[in-house]
């Protein structure tokens, strides 16, 4: 899971080395496969199954300011000076997952994108944090709410983040923040006690705006309803008797 980390990190590191005024999204997507082969991976979002919706057709999720996750590479989608785009890559190496996401500035950003992202940074360094014995996840999904809620943003409700390994997505749920009143919350979530040798990715969803979000026709691009801009963070984790290790750096 080490190695399989690393090269996500790689990847994520070339396609923000890329990301400039006119380039597209499927450039990126382009980029980011070319790097996870050339590192004898497999790229783990192509062909991504989801009930009721056709796969997943590329490599990476690109998502540009309004749009949360699950954004598609296009050859017509171009970044413009002034956005943010979310990029997501996963990989197969070994018969392990790797699994992280970065949100990259465009160009010149205004002070109050620049904020956000911070937010968001902050946010996963949180959750980071609390991912040490004897919290559970209820804590580290509380570390990710407070901080962003401190920083005046909200917090998607109903994507998270999720055990990583031998699969892209296993147990537990990894949220970015927990019902007040569980009994009454209509969304659930098991608070499972961290122990040693779990890996899981953390991935903060902090948005300008309100927390309501639709999905487009495409059946995948997932945006905020009022089209306040949002940023997405993410790094898979190892929980150890001391401190946690981050998986998806260089």
């Amino acid at each position: 899971m080490r190695e399989a980390g690393r090269i996500v990190a790689r990847t994520l590191q070339a396609m923000r080395e890329a990301v400039r005024p006119g380039v597209t999204t499927l450039e990126l997507n382009r980029i980011a496969e070319t790097c996870l082969r050339d590192h004898g991976a497999a790229p783990t979002f192509l062909n991504y199954p989801k009930p009721d919706s056709p796969n997943f057709p590329t490599v990476i999720t690109a998502s540009i300011n309004h749009e949360l996750v699950h954004g598609i590479p296009s050859g017509s989608r171009f970044l413009k000076d002034g956005d943010i785009i979310s990029l997501d890559v996963g990989c197969n190496y070994q018969g392990f997952v790797g699994d992280a996401a970065i949100t990259v500035p465009v160009g010149e950003v205004s002070p109050a994108v620049k904020r956000l992202i911070a937010a968001t940074d902050a946010a996963l360094a949180a959750g980071i944090q609390a991912s040490r014995l004897p919290n559970t996840i209820r804590d580290v999904a509380l570390a990710v709410q407070r901080s962003a809620e401190n920083a005046g943003y909200s917090v998607a409700l109903e994507y998270t983040g999720h055990g990583v390994g031998q699969q892209m997505h296993e147990p537990p749920e990894v949220p970015n923040w927990w019902p007040r009143n569980e009994r009454r919350s209509r969304i659930r979530f098991e608070n499972v006690t961290l122990r040693p040798g779990m890996t899981y990715a953390i991935e903060p969803m902090l948005i300008a705006g309100r927390n309501e979000l639709r999905e487009l026709d495409d059946h995948w691009t997932v945006v905020t309803a009022d089209r306040s801009w949002c940023a997405h963070i993410e790094h898979t984790i190892a929980v150890t008797d001391g401190d946690p290790v981050i998986l998806t750096l260089l």
